[in-house]
């Protein structure tokens, strides 16, 4: 089973290719914008370090979100037109999912895990995660820092929120492991579709998903 998988959901674009459940290849960019020029030149380096041509991949896999607007876009357009040219499926992810994936298993096992991301308009986007689990426990929501819930038992916290969110927890006497992880990478994202495409989760759409509208910037003069 290969698999090429993209990400551009947050900060950081990424490129990797898994086959048989190993990383043949992975390329990573910190990046802050430039996602779509940044992306097809990692997703090529890493095809070629693999030595395998499109044609030969089972599944092109992309993160789908929560995360930003054009970065989504520019892998989802990437990953599809690789697919289409070579007649193969493309696979959601969502950013939730594949921080969660890089988590090492030890944790994993033995926590409940918050993939949190920020939305840039004082909220984050939530994806829980029971222990042990590869999926989430329900689509992400969208809270204010004080709205989020109070877990049970320990909480392992992941994505670019994870700083302030462990913080707050911590205040109400949660325990909770700061993991230092804040972006997904491609081949966690490969890991997890790898598992979808055995049928071990459910399908996921390989659309953008947004759980709020993106923001509209309007002009100076006609803002209100």
């Amino acid at each position: 089973m290969w698999i090429l998988a993209l990400d551009a959901s947050l900060a950081r674009c990424s490129a990797a290719v898994l086959a048989d459940g190993v990383v043949l290849a992975q390329q990573i960019q910190d990046v802050a914008r430039g996602h779509a020029a940044a992306l097809p030149p990692l997703a090529a380096a890493v095809l070629a370090e693999a030595g395998v041509p499109p044609a030969n991949l089972d599944a092109v896999a992309a993160v789908v979100g929560p995360g930003g607007f054009t970065g989504l876009r520019a892998a989802l357009a990437l990953a599809e037109g690789i697919a289409l040219g070579a007649g193969l499926p493309v696979i959601g992810v969502t950013t939730g999912e594949a921080l969660a994936a890089a988590l090492p298993e030890a944790i994993r096992a033995r926590h409940t895990v918050w993939a949190v991301v920020d939305n840039r308009r004082g909220r984050v986007a939530l994806e829980r995660f029971a222990p042990g689990a590869a999926a989430a426990q329900g689509p992400p929501e969208i809270l204010a820092e004080a709205e989020l819930p109070q877990p049970a038992g320990k909480v392992a916290v992941v994505g670019d929120a994870a700083a302030a969110v462990a913080a707050r927890l911590a205040a109400r006497g949660v325990d909770v492991v700061l993991t230092g992880l804040h972006l997904p990478e491609a081949a966690a994202a490969a890991r997890v579709a790898a598992l979808r495409l055995a049928g071990r989760l459910p399908p996921l759409a390989a659309r953008p998903l947004y759980v709020e509208p993106p923001a509209v910037r309007l002009p100076a003069a006609t803002r209100t």
